[in-house]
């Protein structure tokens, strides 16, 4: 998280001004190109399952000023973790309300996910083309966009509302639990941000970013790999 470099680079650590730089441009890259896709796969696949209000509402679109979230974008920023402005969804629109939610919400960390992966191939790709390390720039622009993009997956993934997991449980739950756990959602939400503030779920959430790194960059690997490139 920017934080951490900043400390790091003001108490004379091994981060250097250039990795500090080409983190805050990717991570501005990433509010206005990848949150607003994220959003907009939420609203497409909301469409494909029967609820159009995204596109009504003038919100299925890549345009990121509809998307844009100041606080959502100072905390992505500063802290690694961020939000933009949720697309509408009305599941009374969906055949099986709950599993077309969860399936709705599975759709923009999976963006994510996605975006994640094509930068890994661009990454190796570059790395293949010149069969040499890449410039600084390149690697600490490249390296924190992929990062991000599954920091922010995996942070979405968290079941808690109104994060994207929460949706994706409620597909489990029965619907009087489901109701209790939306009817309690504020006091959910302060107890999660004081123990993500914490330090509590570093450990955790920093393994299973790791896990899902390596997925990742296992499948940029692969075409590479198949057609004999590595």
């Amino acid at each position: 998280m920017l934080i951490d470099l900043l400390k790091s680079l003001f108490s004379g650590g091994s981060v250097d001004l250039t990795t500090v730089v080409f983190q805050i441009l990717a991570t501005l890259f990433i509010i206005f190109c990848i949150l607003p896709l994220h959003e907009y796969a939420h609203g497409w696949a909301a469409g494909k399952l029967g609820d159009h209000t995204a596109k009504y509402s003038g919100r299925l679109t890549m345009n990121p000023l509809a998307s844009f979230d100041p606080i959502g974008s100072v905390f992505l920023l500063l802290f690694g973790f961020g939000w933009a402005k949720p697309v509408p969804v009305d599941p009374r629109y969906f055949k099986n309300p709950k599993r077309d939610m969860a399936l709705t919400a599975v759709a923009g960390p999976f963006s994510n996910f996605l975006a994640a992966w094509v930068g890994d191939l661009i990454y190796m790709g570059l790395m293949i083309a010149a069969q040499a390390p890449l410039p600084t720039f390149a690697q600490a622009f490249l390296s924190a966009y992929i990062t991000i993009n599954v920091a922010l997956a995996v942070f979405n993934l968290l079941p808690i509302p109104p994060l994207d997991g929460s949706k994706i449980l409620g597909a489990f739950l029965s619907n009087r639990t489901l109701y209790n756990y939306y009817r309690y959602q504020n006091i959910i939400v302060m107890v999660a941000f004081v123990v993500l503030f914490s330090g509590m779920l570093d450990r955790p959430i920093w393994a299973l970013e790791n896990l899902c790194l390596g997925g990742v960059q296992w499948l940029a690997y692969l075409p590479y790999h198949l057609f004999g490139l590595v």
